[in-house]
This record gives structure tokens, C-alpha cells and sequence, in this order.
């Protein structure tokens, strides 16, 4: 066995290997150079100011591109005479668009209803408010129903259903005449 053991000694002294490291240059440890940092970083704060000035800026631009309704409850920046004198002035604006209706010109429908509407549901949630608060749930209900009546009717003039526009128009005059009997 020693012998053995003396041959296995002496051939492992010849098969001894040498190693060497060299680091050789790979594209995944190279350092990019400041200035790729420095464009990757101006690219990301523009694209952070373009976007808070997109969201910063739609309410001023995109609601008046859209033309559509802002059914908000704010506390309107009007008095109870300015929403009594005008409620009249805009339900028949409101009314008006039975011309467009029977024309079947529904985008013209569409832009009326638009445009006419938000004057006067800020007229009647005004007016609201000052009742007194027994009539004012009943008064409500009223002014759901006719808004309801009026966001129906701008649905229906896209989809050009004139049986469903003109269901709603007259919804919209048998509750406005009741809201009007009401305030």
C-alpha cells in the first residue's frame, strides 16, 4: 500500500496545474459615460413636465373641446335672483332644440342640449338650495329625473334613435313644466 500511495504522490506532482486570471473587457461591466446618463435624465424630466402639464391643464382644455356636461354639485357663483330671472330664459333655450329634433339634425341636437343645460340645471340646483329643507327631496328627485331626461337625449341624438329622442324631449317637458310649477 505505501508503494501505492508513493505512485500516486509522484504522478500528481506532474499534473499540477497552473492558473491565471486576465480579465478580459465585456460589454455588460463597461461604464456607460456620463453623458448617456445625463440625456436618459433630461429625457424623464420632460417627459414628467409634459405630463403634469397635460393633467394640470385638462380641466381647461379638454372640457372645452369635449363641450360636454359637468354635472358637479358646487356651490353655484350665483343668487337666488340671478337663478330666478334666468331659469326661464334657459329652459326655453332647452326647449328650443324641438326644432333641431324635428329637422333630425342630430349633432346640432346634441350641441344645443350642451350648451343650453348646464345654465339651467346651475339655475334649479340654486334654487334648490334655498328651499326649505321639507320641499327640497321632492324638488331633487325632479331635477334627477330631468337631467336624466337630458343626458338620454344627447345619448340617443349620437346614436341617431329618433324614437328615443323624441320619448326623452317630451320626458324633459312634462318635468320641466312640473320643476317650473314647483320653484
Amino acid at each position: 500500500m505505501a508503494f501505492k500511495s508513493g505512485i500516486l504522490q509522484n504522478s500528481l506532482r506532474h499534473f499540477n496545474p497552473t492558473f491565471s486570471c486576465r480579465l478580459k473587457p465585456s460589454f455588460q461591466f463597461r461604464e456607460k459615460p456620463l453623458k448617456d446618463f445625463d440625456i436618459s435624465i433630461k429625457r424623464r424630466i420632460g417627459v414628467i413636465a409634459a405630463l403634469s402639464v397635460v393633467l394640470l391643464a385638462k380641466d381647461s382644455v379638454f372640457i372645452k373641446l369635449a363641450n360636454g356636461f359637468d354635472f358637479q354639485f358646487v356651490a353655484p357663483d350665483q343668487t337666488i335672483e340671478e337663478a330666478e330671472s334666468g331659469i326661464i330664459g334657459h329652459a326655453r333655450a332647452l326647449l328650443q332644440v324641438k326644432d333641431l329634433i324635428e329637422s333630425e339634425s342630430w349633432g346640432e341636437v346634441q350641441t344645443a342640449v350642451r350648451k343650453s343645460s348646464p345654465f339651467l340645471k346651475q339655475d334649479i340646483y340654486t334654487i334648490i338650495q334655498q328651499k326649505p329643507g321639507n320641499e327640497r327631496p321632492l324638488l331633487r328627485k325632479l331635477y334627477s329625473n330631468l337631467f336624466n331626461n337630458v343626458t338620454r337625449l344627447d345619448y340617443a341624438a349620437r346614436d341617431k334613435d329618433a324614437s328615443l329622442i323624441r320619448q326623452c324631449y317630451e320626458n324633459i317637458v312634462l318635468v320641466l313644466n312640473e320643476v317650473l310649477s314647483r320653484l
